[in-house]
Formats: structure tokens, C-alpha cells, sequence
């Protein structure tokens, strides 16, 4: 598996914002509904269950499983001298399912329900992406 996946910068949008700006301390934020506790990720203005206004920025704890995976061995684009690569699901400890890459790690250790933690890659800007490693 290849160490060096590209960084691209990610698309910053008000209701993202400040889950990005997070990611520059090493903090992976989620938003949870103030009406019906719904943790949700991705970030935006409304709950996806209840459709409430009443959110919150919370600290999720980086912890999670991994919920499916495929590994990448052919692409184009920045990715293409990067393969191979795991994209995976990641269900975080909290609730939400993200999709990320698996880094740091064999491609033959990988499996589903293995237990992972967030780390952070450096982008060209001032914000990080978050991706997982086995623990």
C-alpha cells in the first residue's frame, strides 16, 4: 500500500466550516440534533432524522470499526500513483459511518469490524483530512 495518498484540499461550505477548521487541531467534530440526539456526519443545518434547526458541534473521539472496505488498485487522476489504497466506511464509536481511507496499515491485516482511530494528514491549507489506522 502506497504511504503517500494525496491531500487535495477539501471544499469548505458555511455548514462545514468549522468541522474543517477543527481538523487543523487534530479534532474530529460531529453535529448532534439538540431535539432527538441524533449524532449525524456529515455536517449540515438540519437533523437528517427529526429535519430540527437545533444542532450542536460535539468531539467525537476519533474511535470507531470498520464497517466495509475495498481496496483501490487502479485510478486516475492525483490518485493514481497512490494505489493501492482502502477506502472504507468507518463506524464511529459515536454512531455516524464516514467514508475514509484506511492508511498505515497492510492491505492483508485490514478486515471488517477491526477497530481503528482517526489521524490527521495535512493538507496544502490550514485544515487536515481525517483518515484511520488500525489500533
Amino acid at each position: 500500500m502506497s504511504d503517500e495518498l494525496p491531500t487535495p484540499e477539501p471544499p469548505i461550505t458555511p455548514e462545514t466550516e468549522r468541522f474543517w477548521d477543527a481538523t487543523g487541531e487534530d479534532i474530529l467534530l460531529l453535529t448532534q440534533c439538540s431535539d432527538c440526539g441524533d449524532i449525524f456526519h456529515y455536517p449540515r443545518v438540519r437533523c437528517p432524522h427529526c429535519a430540527s434547526s437545533e444542532t450542536e458541534w460535539i468531539e467525537g473521539s476519533g474511535k470507531g470499526t470498520i464497517y466495509s472496505y475495498t481496496v483501490t488498485r487502479t485510478t486516475g487522476g492525483k490518485y493514481a500513483n497512490a494505489t493501492p489504497f482502502v477506502l472504507a466506511y468507518v463506524e464511529l464509536d459515536e454512531g455516524p459511518r464516514v467514508m475514509t481511507n484506511i492508511v498505515d496499515a497492510d492491505l492483508d491485516d485490514i478486515e471488517v469490524e477491526q477497530r481503528v482511530r482517526v489521524t490527521f494528514h495535512e493538507t496544502d491549507e490550514d485544515h487536515r483530512l481525517p483518515r484511520f489506522t488500525p489500533v
